[in-house]
């Protein structure tokens, strides 16, 4: 499928993707609906070296998406809502909301 193929293609270019990257590719296969092991895991160990250099969008974008799939690893999520809760008042209400579904 599409999808297989961006997976694929993804994970051997993780290192070259932005925080943005990250967060809207973890973001399209979450909404689609397909599970990319390989593609989430890279996604996760990227999010982890550069959780610095995420905005909140990235933050709210990457959180949502990773729940949606049932992604459980709890140094991501730990280093993510330690960066969110430094960050709080940068966040604007779409954002909070975004992650209070989670």
């Amino acid at each position: 499928t599409l999808f297989e193929a961006i997976a694929g293609a993804a994970s051997n270019r993780i290192s070259d993707f932005n925080p943005q990257g990250l967060a809207n590719t973890m973001w399209a296969f979450a909404t689609a609906g397909v599970a990319a092991k390989a593609l989430f895991g890279a996604i996760a160990g990227a999010a982890l070296n550069r959780i610095g250099d995420f905005n909140p969008q990235d933050f709210a974008n990457t959180v949502w998406a990773f729940a949606c799939v049932g992604w459980a690893q709890h140094d991501l999520f730990a280093a993510l809502g330690s960066a969110i809760l430094r960050r709080f008042g940068e966040l604007n209400d779409t954002e909070k909301s975004q992650l209070y579904l989670v």
